[in-house]
């Protein structure tokens, strides 16, 4: 009692429109690629393009910034690192073609074209077994990727289906939080 029929329409109304405000977007255009480490810095590592394309997705484009990333050659191969005194993550370019687009309800091939590894500052060698892929999810910020566990090794040899993204949920495990150095991708 005491309120009208216009009044809760005109609220109900203004709480829906802030609520699809409020709603995640695909990004578009050149946004940063920022890792945060676990004591809360965050680095700029690159960068990812993205451009609109038919159906609700969009194309993008990896592009990591080389200067900030160091050379090491590991397993008779160079590698561009993230340096910390805690542990080393190394980028590990998918290397085979794939389509690199993103929908709102999938990211895989951007996660597959962000795949890392980590070791120790005092260790020898690419650990491909100690992978990292990030699963991103749209937030009203940006992307944010969280770190999973995978077994690299298993993109040596070119997948059977070059449109199917060769790390699946089963292919994956959550680290404990706060296990690596990398707490999260952010694309802002």
């Amino acid at each position: 009692m005491g309120h009208d029929g216009p009044t809760l329409i005109a609220l109900a109304a203004a709480l829906s429109l802030s609520t699809a405000a409020a709603q995640p977007v695909l990004p578009e255009g050149e946004k940063s690629l920022v890792a945060v480490t676990r004591d809360g810095n965050r680095t700029p590592i690159g960068k990812v393009v993205f451009t609109a394309l038919d159906g609700g997705q969009s194309a993008f484009r990896v592009q990591m910034d080389h200067t900030v990333m160091r050379d090491h050659f590991l397993s008779m191969r160079e590698f561009k690192c993230l340096p910390a005194a805690q542990e080393i993550s190394c980028f590990v370019p998918y290397p085979y073609p794939q389509p690199g687009t993103v929908s709102a309800a999938n990211f895989a091939w951007l996660e597959h074209s962000l795949l890392f590894f980590y070791k120790q500052p005092a260790d020898f060698g690419a650990k491909l077994w100690n992978g990292m892929i990030f699963r991103f999810s749209l937030t009203p910020a940006g992307l944010v990727g969280t770190p999973q566990a995978v077994d690299l090794n298993r993109i040596g040899a070119p997948p059977e289906n070059p449109n199917q993204p060769p790390f699946g949920a089963m292919d994956r495990d959550d680290f404990t939080p706060g296990a690596r150095w990398v707490q999260e991708l952010r694309i802002e």
